[in-house]
């Protein structure tokens, strides 16, 4: 992916929880881990080296960037940038079409059970 521009393909399910978990605002490391793993948060189990390489990975992409506030010296709190923004939006509305196309075709009833 080229620095600053929002990813088409689908996003993997780690970039797209850790993007999920920082529209909430920003957040630390641990609290990320934590959320992701969460079944609304996309049900991710995050190590710390899976983690922060894709957060790494996120910054160089230009979809999050550290928020230079902290509350602990060993902390690092993360946000998500415009094209952070722009891409989660994307890629949520790219689910939403899956599933509409999923309920009309009788995969799914409301609520995603079927």
């Amino acid at each position: 992916m080229t620095t600053g521009t929002a990813p088409t393909a689908p996003l993997t399910p780690v970039v797209f929880a850790i993007l999920l978990s920082l529209a909430e605002g920003e957040k630390h490391g641990y609290l990320i881990m934590k959320d992701t793993r969460a079944p609304e948060g996309g049900g991710v189990r995050l190590g710390p080296g899976t983690l922060y390489g894709s957060l790494g990975r996120m910054m160089r992409d230009g979809l999050v960037a550290e928020s230079g506030i902290s509350d602990d010296e060993r902390r690092r709190y993360y946000r998500l940038t415009a094209l952070g923004q722009t891409t989660l939006a994307g890629e949520l509305g790219r689910l939403d079409a899956a599933i509409t196309s999923a309920r009309s075709l009788g995969l799914l009833v409301h609520g995603g059970r079927s």
